[in-house]
């Protein structure tokens, strides 16, 4: 969000409305550097403050969370492996270390793509490494849509009743903080989880 003041964000939202939020999210979950969850929160905020509906802040949040997912998904499906192989052998990453990777990541999909809508950076990727890990459509559509009107529902309903408590810029810093927590714990996990493994195999040895 360093390179789109909060400012901008919400004069963008004022003038283009509900589409605003719609293809912000959208472009975010499509695996973009987008700032989509603050352009949600302040949709959510402005229907607080009576400038825009709760409702078509809602709809266009879940629209675009949906649609931005399907178009990641895809991207992941058709594409996604052989683009990670070949930024891998620029960082001297191992392909043995990139399947572990895959099978984990296939292992908690589902939890992924629904949940890591809640967490920086995996809202961003969950959709394409799901098309990577070859989730099934079928499952990912549901699971995607199940995290999508929960994520929307929670920022915008936040956004709308706090808002009118609290500045938008100590909503915003304060949901970007937790997320960023969240993520790290996350990484902490996992960096555990990992090393337990590489351990059990040389014990194995």
């Amino acid at each position: 969000m360093d390179f789109v003041s909060l400012e901008t964000i919400q004069q963008i939202a004022q003038s283009y409305g509900y589409w605003a939020v719609c293809i912000g999210i959208l472009l975010e979950n499509a695996g973009l550097p987008i700032p989509g969850e603050t352009i949600t929160l302040v949709g959510g905020f402005l229907a607080g403050s009576g400038e825009l509906s709760y409702w078509w802040v809602l709809g266009g949040a879940i629209t675009g969370a949906i649609i931005g997912d399907n178009i990641g998904y895809w991207l992941g499906f058709y594409g996604g492996w052989p683009l990670l192989l070949r930024i891998s052998r620029l960082f001297r990453i191992e392909e043995d270390t990139l399947n572990r990777a895959r099978d984990r990541f296939k292992k908690s999909a589902v939890k992924a793509v629904i949940i890591g809508r809640f967490v920086a950076l995996l809202r961003i990727f969950a959709g394409p490494l799901a098309g990577i890990v070859q989730m099934p459509y079928s499952k990912f559509f549901i699971c995607n849509a199940v995290g999508a009107i929960a994520w929307a529902t929670v920022m915008t309903s936040l956004a709308f009743f706090v808002g009118q408590l609290i500045s938008l810029e100590t909503l915003v810093l304060g949901v970007s903080r937790f997320a960023i927590v969240v993520l790290v714990a996350i990484v902490l996990w996992g960096a555990i989880m990992l090393r337990r493994e590489l351990s059990s195999q040389s014990e194995m040895n």
